[in-house]
């Protein structure tokens, strides 16, 4: 197999990137790209936990009930 086809079960998407064929500044967008992703899904679960960790009656609708 040609080194560029194939693919590492355990390789990591920044091992891919920079085995990628591409010129420096492709890489560099690539890698800002992946980095800017990563840090939206960190602020993501963030969110969710805390979130989370809220009381369930924070969600709840207020009714004349109560």
């Amino acid at each position: 197999m040609r080194r560029d086809t194939k693919v590492n079960a355990g390789s990591s998407i920044y091992e891919r990137i920079e085995d990628a064929r591409m010129t420096d500044s492709e890489r560099q967008v690539a890698l800002n790209a992946l980095r800017q992703a990563d840090l939206f899904v960190d602020a993501f679960i963030w969110i969710a936990k805390k979130i989370g960790r809220r009381p369930v009656r924070l969600f709840l609708k207020p009714s004349l009930k109560h």
